[in-house]
């Protein structure tokens, strides 16, 4: 791939497009395996839209809850959208290229929501369960300004550490092993002493996802406390599993998210690492539309609703039409 690099002055090389290697699969494993993530990058697309639109258009779901479920579904599609469309390109075609300024970019945009999700989760933490009365605790402003912090906590993050990362010397390696471009793969690649990037890295990780998940261990601990003062066996083992469905999900979020950046040379083997990535950028987008939303009754009804309006309308309008 020496045609993917610029000469230099003495000998040396510069990167100017990586080669993203992808899952190395062919003929009908890799056919099998895309139309496998085109079918779940769709499910994800549509689950999460319907959550954004039907929490933005049903005034009885303007809510505390609802709000950050709104702003978690619209984090879950940029993160889907800055990564998987690409993913598919690789897996279905034979051109593997991105160039130095996109890598670089999806980069950005992987630590940007991967952080803006993690706070979101953390500050979502009391909301799951209703026992500790979150609801009356919070006020539009108090919501508005949380999720925008969600937001921007990963502004700092997802420029400093990219910028920094694509200024240190590639020495002409441009074979990134990975379906897309993150800390890990692109670091191996680096010809340079990269202990201070890797620590700081590590301590940024820890604030990131350790110490809202470790907010969210809490959060669950005062909420099982209250539930168990629930006087109902039947009231008890609902709200058990609605939590206990939130936390699998929080903590597989959580788990995989860490295993990668902690260590970003670790010594996983680099399917491992792909298997691990594949679980937090395709998997939980997908179902946390049904975790956190699609199986709840409130939202199950106002979609019916909307639909049925939608059915009545049209029948009004065909009605008309045909008078």
């Amino acid at each position: 791939m020496r045609i993917l690099e610029e000469m230099k002055p003495g000998n040396q090389t510069t990167v100017t497009h990586f080669l993203l290697w992808g899952f190395g699969l062919h003929g009908k494993m890799k056919l099998l395996f895309s139309i496998v993530i085109s079918v779940m990058f769709l499910a994800t697309m549509i689950g999460n839209s319907l959550i954004v639109g039907i929490t933005a258009i049903d005034s009885a779901l303007h809510t505390p809850m609802y709000y950050f479920l709104k702003n978690l579904a619209l984090t879950e599609i940029c993160y889907s959208l800055s990564i998987v469309p690409k993913m598919l390109l690789i897996l279905l075609g034979e051109r593997k290229i991105i160039s130095f300024t996109a890598c670089a970019l999806q980069l950005s945009c992987a630590i940007l929501f991967v952080t803006c999700e993690c706070f979101l989760l953390g500050v979502m933490a009391y909301d799951h369960c209703h026992p500790l009365h979150y609801g009356t605790m919070m006020n539009r402003d108090l919501c508005f300004k949380m999720a925008v912090g969600s937001w921007l906590s990963g502004i700092p993050v997802a420029l400093v550490f990219p910028i920094w990362l694509f200024t240190l010397p590639f020495c002409g390696r441009n074979r990134v092993d990975h379906f897309f471009c993150d800390v890990s793969p692109v670091l191996n690649l680096v010809c340079a002493d990269t202990a201070l990037f890797e620590l700081l890295i590590f301590m940024a990780t820890v604030m990131i996802v350790m110490i809202p998940f470790s907010l969210i261990i809490i959060s669950y601990l005062l909420i099982i406390h209250a539930v168990l003062q629930i006087p109902s066996a039947v009231g008890q083992r609902q709200a058990f599993s609605t939590c206990a469905a939130h936390l699998v999900v929080v903590t597989f979020f959580y788990s995989t998210t860490g295993i990668i950046h902690l260590r970003p040379k670790s010594s996983l083997s680099s399917n491992m690492k792909k298997m691990v990535s594949l679980s937090y950028t395709v998997v939980t987008p997908m179902i946390n539309p049904f975790i956190y939303s699609l199986r709840n009754q409130k939202v199950k009804q106002s979609l019916r609703e909307c639909i049925n309006k939608r059915l009545l309308r049209k029948q009004m309008i065909f009605s008309l039409s045909s008078s």
